[in-house]
């Protein structure tokens, strides 16, 4: 297992460096003066140009890249020009708000999406067949802005029951029960596309998994359908399964920003909009660094899982 991963994680640098080289040259072609947007649409240009100067945007292209470059890997994330503050406190609190609110969602789509697959394959009611699927459907359609509208109005005015915006005002540890109240809606409302994906995926899984000719073998011996599904064919399922997984954990990232928009749950997600809006270029930078950075080490860690559940992958890895 060491060397398969030592293997993976040269790939993972190089797409990392590729990002951080791609992020840097996008940003410096969007339209707009960093330095100018700072100083205020009056001001001189010997203001504009000591700004500039302070900012090291006068220096050529190259060495600022490597400048930026050499403090992200120190952990010298900058400081913020325009939000205020050191980037490294803002994307602090803003990433423990949005990893709370990606786990919460990736609990309900993983626990959800496995009993949902279990029933789905066990059934023999075109009924209920029909409803699942059609469930299943709605929610893989459905925008995350349109869910999210709908579960505010839903739960937040014609039965206010739950919170509708915001994050605990004691964290999320002192009462774990308000806080699961202020989670319920935006987690359920980011799980459901990963959620209908996975079920969908898992299902096809295990269907192909019950027509395999071991399924059938055992079923002629008379094992329990029950015992064949659940300690057979689930985990020869699962390995596609994460695979699968990894993928909806980083659309679930990406998901995060509009959910965070309507829940006004203060994440990366309203950080990043606020930077983008203000053109705080350093702030944005460092954000979609953190995302690539996020997304790789999730297709690392489902890569591993993969080869630990599966031999075939550590052999062919190693040859």
């Amino acid at each position: 297992m060491t060397r398969y991963l030592l293997r993976r994680l040269p790939s993972a640098l190089a797409v990392l460096l590729a990002a951080s080289i791609v992020i840097f040259a996008i940003l410096r072609l969007v339209p707009g003066d960093p330095a100018s947007t700072l100083a205020g649409p009056d001001a001189p240009p010997a203001t504009i140009a000591a700004i500039r100067h302070e900012l090291g945007l006068d220096q050529p292209l190259l060495v600022q890249y490597l400048t930026w470059l050499g403090r992200v890997l120190t952990g010298d994330l900058g400081r913020s020009y325009m939000i205020g503050g050191q980037i490294a406190d803002l994307v602090r609190t803003g990433l423990v708000n949005t990893l709370v609110l990606a786990g919460a969602a990736t609990l309900l789509a993983v626990g959800a999406s496995i009993l949902t697959a279990l029933v789905w394959v066990q059934t023999r009611h075109r009924a209920v067949d029909a409803a699942l699927t059609g469930l299943n459907t709605l929610a893989l359609a459905l925008p995350t802005f349109v869910t999210g509208v709908l579960l505010v109005v839903l739960f937040g005015i014609v039965f206010p029951v739950l919170p509708t915006g915001g994050t605990p005002p004691d964290g999320f540890i002192a009462r774990p029960g308000i806080a699961a109240q202020y989670l319920v809606l935006p987690a359920v409302c980011l799980a459901l596309p990963a959620y209908a994906s996975l079920t969908r995926f898992l299902t096809e899984a295990l269907r192909t998994e019950l027509g395999s000719p071991y399924v059938v073998t055992a079923r002629a011996a008379g094992v329990w359908p029950g015992r064949i599904l659940r300690a057979h064919a689930l985990p020869a399922a699962l390995p596609p399964y994460l695979t699968a997984l990894g993928i909806q954990a980083g659309a679930l990232l990406g998901g995060a920003v509009l959910v965070e928009a309507v829940f006004s749950w203060p994440g990366l997600g309203q950080l990043a909009a606020h930077a983008i809006d203000s053109r705080d270029y350093p702030v944005v930078q460092v954000l979609l660094l953190l995302s690539v950075a996020v997304f790789v080490a999730i297709q690392l860690i489902t890569d591993i899982v993969h080869a630990y559940l599966d031999p075939r992958i550590r052999i062919g890895g190693l040859t």
